[in-house]
């Protein structure tokens, strides 16, 4: 199963961008224009803020309002086509909360600091399993294991054949918590070792003697897209299913932040000789 790159999520995100940009270029008000289209302002809403995928006919008509034709008009089109294809993850929708999913599995470069788990793109089946009853005690064995298995699908692509660029900085004390015992986390140390070997994946670690880092705030993770006009976004995580940071302010923070934080942690070789001997001692 091939998870990438035309997810219907990114394609959702760029054709609202594209289609709110076009409207305030028309200088026409989102009432104006659900007037003409004799629907709801809060359809015309929902889709520049890229909760729904709008038909391809509904598109079109949206172009024509805003005097669009032509090969770009067409381009739009096709967009909002791919838009509405069903993902992969559709059978898991039901665990899969939230744009994240379809975000990261159209990235090119993905950009996460972890300060109390490994991430998730890298966790071993055990490890995921006992990281996920912990944070959600509510839940029956039976719904864990969906998200566990959705979790390891994801992780498909760190070994498909365009896969994306991550760079993980980790506390040292994700290293230290047992999540799941000493026996999960010894294989799962084994597993962030044999990871870090991979060319596309680089992974450093903030050591407790570096002391106050720019970190402390909490973990985030930020996505960067192939295409250009796909602008970056900072996902953070939380119990209600996380917040998406995309105005350039706010992403350039982040990347400043994770820029400080790469300079303070230890180099990636370092950081796998840190591993390897907490391997060692569990």
């Amino acid at each position: 199963m091939t998870l990438r790159r035309r997810s219907p999520t990114a394609r959702r995100r760029r054709l609202a961008m594209e289609l709110r940009r076009l409207r305030e270029e028309a200088g026409l008000t989102i009432d104006q224009v659900a007037g003409k289209m004799e629907c709801s302002a809060s359809k015309i809403s929902r889709t520049e803020n890229a909760q729904v995928a709008p038909t391809a006919r509904d598109v079109r008509f949206m172009l024509h309002i805003y005097g669009m034709d032509g090969e770009k008009c067409e381009e739009l089109v096709q967009i909002a086509r791919e838009a509405r294809q069903k993902a992969w993850w559709h059978p898991y929708s039901d665990v899969a909360v939230g744009p994240y999913i379809g975000l990261e599995a159209a990235a090119a470069t993905i950009c996460a600091y972890e300060a109390l788990l490994i991430p998730g793109l890298v966790q071993t089946r055990e490890y995921a399993r006992a990281a996920i009853r912990a944070a959600r005690p509510d839940l029956t064995p039976e719904e864990i294991e969906r998200r566990v298995d959705l979790r390891l699908t994801r992780q498909q692509l760190l070994t498909e054949g365009d896969p994306p660029e991550l760079w993980f900085v980790l506390d040292e004390a994700v290293l230290h918590r047992w999540v799941g015992g000493r026996e999960v986390m010894r294989e799962q140390l084994h597993h962030l070792a044999a990871i870090a070997e991979h060319t596309n994946v680089t992974i450093q670690v903030a050591p407790f003697d570096s002391g106050e880092h720019a970190g402390m705030d909490g973990a985030f993770v930020i996505l960067g897209f192939p295409d250009p006009e796909d602008p970056d976004v900072v996902y953070l995580d939380n119990a209600t299913g996380g917040l998406y940071l995309e105005t350039e302010v706010e992403v350039r923070r982040y990347n400043l932040m994770f820029d400080h934080l790469r300079a303070a942690a230890l180099k990636p070789d370092n950081a796998l000789e840190r591993i390897v001997a907490l391997t060692k001692e569990l």
